[in-house]
């Protein structure tokens, strides 16, 4: 159950300093000191922010793609690892809950992953989406369920999905079995145009609906330079502007914020936690409008391990002889 009667909520639309993981993570530590000043208690930041969304994946044909891929690569954040650190102590430092995506360099594979850390910096969620989408799946692997679940901080309990994992609603339905109070969702943001950006509003608008619960959305932003520089083709980027929709939405649905649709800002809201009771006694999923014995939902949750071992390996048996008496 929600610490505080009411809360002080805000999402980041920014933008990025592409091909500068560490300049990007400076830009998420200044931004939550300027989120701060302004009494927040829990801030969002777009999809894979840091160093920054892959962009080019989706203008650019594969065969093309790998000297951007690498690149990615290059400044791919390892968690936990030195950048984490920087945002955790931003963390502690404003007493504020941080929704960071990153893209995940762990061993030789890139995924995209969600961090939320608590108001002692506490790294106390990470997760990585479960499939990514559409031209995503030549730049990132596979996430599995033990991230799929909500996390109690020390104002609410808060659960998290990235941009089109919202159309899955078994995924979206743990998250609500799981009890969430506040929802983060994250997207690129700067793609697609406006039919993006208006997909979007009634996907988190009815996730708020049917969860009965907060929903903080942050999307990312280009500016016309960057878009230049990921691509000189006119045509192509058209395929970078738009697609933007940071807004804080209540359990009622209903916008809590003027939403940013365009450029950089941060979108606040006061989050009146009676708000999910007054929902969820007309209509609570998980609870008196469930019926399990009909519909329910099977989870596994456990991580995905690339190798299962059964015995003892020889190289590591106890020698024989240990077992003898007679001998020293």
């Amino acid at each position: 159950m929600a610490a505080k009667k009411i809360i002080r909520a805000a999402a980041a639309q920014i933008k990025p300093v592409l091909g500068d993981g560490a300049g990007t993570v400076e830009k998420v530590c200044d931004t939550i000191r300027i989120a701060a000043a302004q009494g927040t208690d829990i801030i969002v930041f777009p999809e894979t922010f840091v160093p920054n969304y892959p962009y080019f994946s989706f203008i650019t044909p594969p065969v093309a793609a790998g000297k951007e891929h690498l690149k990615l690569y290059a400044e791919a954040v390892v968690v936990p690892g030195p950048l984490t650190d920087l945002v955790a102590s931003a963390a502690r430092e404003c007493a504020m809950v941080v929704v960071l995506g990153v893209n995940e360099r762990d061993g030789g594979t890139l995924y995209n992953t969600q961090l939320v850390f608590d108001t002692t910096g506490e790294l106390v969620l990470k997760r990585r989406k479960i499939t990514p989408t559409y031209h995503e799946r030549m730049i990132w692997g596979q996430g599995d369920g033990s991230g799929l679940h909500a996390v109690d901080t020390t104002i609410a309990r808060v659960g998290a999905l990235a941009c089109w994992e919202h159309y899955n609603p078994l995924a979206r339905y743990a998250l609500m079995a799981d009890g969430e109070e506040i929802h983060c969702g994250q997207f690129p943001g700067s793609m697609v145009g406006q039919i993006f950006a208006d997909q979007m509003e009634v996907t988190i608008r009815h996730h708020a609906l049917e969860a009965g619960c907060f929903v903080i959305n942050a999307c990312g932003w280009l500016d016309e330079e960057q878009i230049a520089s990921i691509t000189p083709d006119p045509a192509l980027q058209k395929a970078l502007r738009g697609g933007c929709m940071t807004t804080i939405i209540s359990p009622e649905g209903v916008h809590l914020c003027q939403p940013i649709t365009e450029g950089e800002g941060i979108a606040y809201a006061e989050l009146d936690m009676a708000l999910i009771w007054k929902r969820k006694r007309m209509m609570d999923s998980v609870g008196h409008y469930a019926r399990p014995e009909l519909l329910s939902v099977n989870l596994n949750q456990a991580a995905h391990q690339p190798v299962h071992t059964h015995g003892v390996r020889p190289d590591v048996m106890t020698p024989a002889y240990a077992f003898r008496g007679d001998i020293d």
